[in-house]
Order: C-alpha cells, then structure tokens, then sequence
C-alpha cells in the first residue's frame, strides 16, 4: 500500500465512524432538543396562519352580514313606497300626478343609492 492510500483510508475511516456517531446520536435522542426547538417554532407558525385566516374568513362573514341587512333595509324601506305607487296606478291615476312621481323618484334614488354604497364598498377592497 502507498501512503496516500493509507491516508485516504484512515479518512474514510474517520467520516464513517463520525457517521455512526451522529446516528447512535440522533436514535438515543442526543438531538431531541434541537427538533423540539424547530418543532415548537413551527408550531407557533401554524397557529399564527391559523389565527389570520379566521381572522380572514370572519371579515368576509361580516362584510356578507352586512350588505344583506342593507338590502334587507331597502326592501323594507321601499315596501310602502312600491305599494302606493302601484296603488295609483291600478287607481287608474298617472304617472304624471305629484305624488305617484314623488313615491317613483324615491324608490328609483333609494335604490341608486344603495348600488352606489355596494360598489363602494367594492372597490375598497
């Protein structure tokens, strides 16, 4: 044998045993601290995504709870107006008479309203 074959051999002799040191190591729980350690911070991680995407999913809930009570609001505001107006009309009064007109302009601006406040909201987002 040459002396750089022997040098070579006594390193890989010296990685191998390095080797079954680290796993004797690992399997008798030598590192247990350390993966504890990235166990924990992971931890943390998820529970943080976590909390965001209740968070999240709670903004979207209160955001559709609201824009059905806004049409629900209009609906029941516009209720008497849409009534009187179809009651002149079966009355057999006009479209022109001051108060069908008065009743019509109302619901028409309340509900451009409400659609001008939805987009809004819309668009914020």
């Amino acid at each position: 044998m040459k002396s750089g074959e022997l040098v070579e051999n006594s390193a890989s002799r010296a990685a191998g045993k390095d080797k079954d040191r680290d796993l004797v190591s690992s399997l008798a729980g030598g590192e247990a601290g350390r993966d504890r350690a990235v166990a924990q911070k992971t931890s943390r991680v998820v529970r943080a995504s976590l909390g965001v995407m209740q968070g999240q999913r709670a903004g979207r809930k209160r955001g559709r709870a609201l824009a059905l009570s806004a049409i629900l609001l209009v609906i029941l505001a516009l209720g008497p107006f849409v009534w009187h107006i179809a009651d002149d009309l079966i009355g057999g009064e006009f479209l022109s008479d001051i108060p069908t007109q008065t009743s019509l302009w109302v619901c028409i601006l309340c509900a451009a309203l409400l659609a001008a406040a939805l987009i809004a909201g819309w668009r914020r987002k």
